[in-house]
């Protein structure tokens, strides 16, 4: 819970954000079966059909994104993370022992392209958010050591705009205090009060420790087939 202390070394989350034990484990086994790249698409025309649930993945450029798909599924090559911000350009889709969609949405904020290319693809994840009825939930990623910043405030109008379920994944928490990380959650619950699409609850994660994924792999496993 927030303000105590865990053996994960994150300060906690929202006071909801516990889970059975057969939860945990459950979620475990789940990301523990065959995930693997599925396809990239540049247009929503070269989307799959809606058969299966879909949760996404979004954020900003430099947020850590790709790192944390991969810590997710415990992989470390399944998401191609880069050294220059802003290189996934397409919607990037993950099969989940084939019942699952993982999917990762071009980044925002900084990108070494052109401002034609950088709408483009920007506008490609926007597409995606109000196209799909099987998206279950999107991962709002944000860096813990910032917080929400002026830059997300239009993510978070096109989600609400979407009328997507969204929820805060605070990554690379590893590199706060327990008290700043106590802190950070408040802060971020206190600002997404009024979004109406927001989901109550926060994750803190490190794709560096681990920490934090065995939460985050309950929470997508909940919002997958809830």
């Amino acid at each position: 819970m927030a303000g105590t202390s865990r053996k994960d070394g994150l300060a906690g989350s929202h006071p909801d954000a516990e889970f059975s034990p057969e939860e945990i484990e459950a979620a475990r086994v789940a990301f523990a079966r065959p995930v693997n790249f599925l396809l990239g698409v540049a247009s929503l025309d070269g989307l799959p059909d809606m058969s299966l649930p879909e949760v996404a993945f979004a954020g900003r450029s430099n947020v850590g994104k790709s790192s944390l798909i991969n810590a997710l599924t415990s992989q470390r090559q399944l998401a191609r993370a880069s050294t220059e911000p802003g290189r996934t350009r397409e919607v990037n889709m993950f099969l989940l022992d084939g019942r699952l969609r993982l999917v990762d949405l071009p980044g925002y904020g900084f990108a070494k392209a052109s401002k034609g290319t950088v709408r483009r693809f920007q506008d490609l994840g926007r597409a995606y958010l109000r196209g799909r009825p099987n998206l279950k939930r999107v991962y709002l990623l944000i860096d813990s050591r910032h917080g929400l910043k002026s830059e997300d405030d239009a993510a978070l109008a096109a989600l609400d705009l979407a009328a997507v379920s969204y929820q805060v994944v605070l990554t690379k928490a590893d590199k706060l205090k327990p008290a700043e990380q106590t802190a950070v959650v408040a802060a971020t619950l206190k600002a997404l009060s009024r979004r109406p699409a927001a989901f109550p609850r926060i994750t803190l994660t490190s794709a560096e420790t681990g920490a934090g994924m065995a939460d985050l792999r309950a929470e997508v496993l909940r919002a997958g087939f809830a």
